[in-house]
């Protein structure tokens, strides 16, 4: 006879596969991903199952994804540089290709030791950013891993830091308002910002405490993949088919609200709607 906790054992299992569609694994990340950009600052971890970025003054270093998308929910676990890391930005975003191009951002933005890292968020559609948000996050990122992710579909885009949104752009194409549509790939980078990123660009990198390293991992994507991304064929990517684009995620429920509306009073510390010297007539999307 089975022993009970051989019972509670199968059902744990069973559970996970019914709520989460299949078993959370580790993949490697040449299974999704290859280096794009500084291949001799990018080091392979944990038999590939993670990735460090690296930057001194010669370089600095990225990857992308192999493939491009059209909807998803997307995600990386990252640790950014420690120590003195201003003017160093770490980032995670998806990003189509050509002038007109669509962009969502996750940049973090190095600080001098002992200040807080801040994380700015931006979107691009048809070429048009400027939609700027920054936060304080309420944990170290230098410290450990997190996740981040992002939720794209035809009815929202939302930003999320361990599962709480941190950001939530909607879809309002029939007032005007651009929204992404474009295949986008996946891509992490660790570059030089220092003409803009702490202290509007007044606090420079200090190369003493070169290499700075940004560490990833969770390279499983679960998205539409497009063949190519200079396609305009995505209609496909907003079925139902696809779990991130059901009814559920068409907006945020009520307990992911009260949490998205927590973030936006206590950790922001700047959003391109309210600022009046930028913009003194709201962008559509804020009114």
């Amino acid at each position: 006879m089975d022993s009970p906790f051989f019972i509670f054992l199968l059902l744990l299992i069973v559970d996970a596969v019914l709520v989460h569609g299949r078993m959370s694994t580790e993949i490697s990340f040449d299974q999704n991903y290859e280096v794009i950009w500084g291949d001799n600052h990018v080091v392979s971890l944990n038999q590939g199952k993670e990735i460090q970025l690296t930057m001194d003054n010669s370089s600095g270093s990225g990857f992308g994804s192999k493939m491009t998308y059209g909807s998803g929910l997307f995600h990386l676990r990252i640790k950014v540089p420690k120590r003195n890391s201003a003017g160093v930005v770490t980032a995670y975003y998806l990003t189509s290709q050509g002038s007109s191009h669509d962009e969502l951002d996750f940049e973090f933005l190095g600080n001098r030791e002992g200040k807080l890292c801040r994380l700015q968020t931006n979107v691009f559609a048809d070429g048009q950013g400027n939609r700027e948000q920054r936060l304080h996050l309420w944990f170290d990122p230098t410290e450990d891993f997190h996740n981040y992710k992002i939720l794209w579909n035809q009815h929202q885009i939302v930003f999320y830091v361990d599962n709480i949104p941190i950001r939530v752009y909607k879809n309002q194409s029939n007032i005007g308002v651009g929204f992404p549509s474009k295949p986008m790939q996946i891509q992490a980078t660790l570059w030089n910002g220092d003409s803009w990123a702490t202290n509007g660009g007044k606090t420079k990198i200090n190369w003493r405490y070169a290499p700075f390293k940004a560490n990833f991992k969770g390279f499983d994507v679960s998205g539409c993949q497009v063949p190519t991304s200079n396609s305009s064929n995505t209609h496909n990517c907003s079925s139902d088919k696809y779990w991130w684009n059901k009814q559920k995620f068409w907006q945020l429920d009520r307990e992911k609200q009260k949490q998205y509306e927590h973030v936006k009073y206590k950790y922001m510390t700047y959003d391109y709607c309210t600022d009046r010297t930028r913009y003194p007539e709201p962008p559509l999307e804020c009114l």
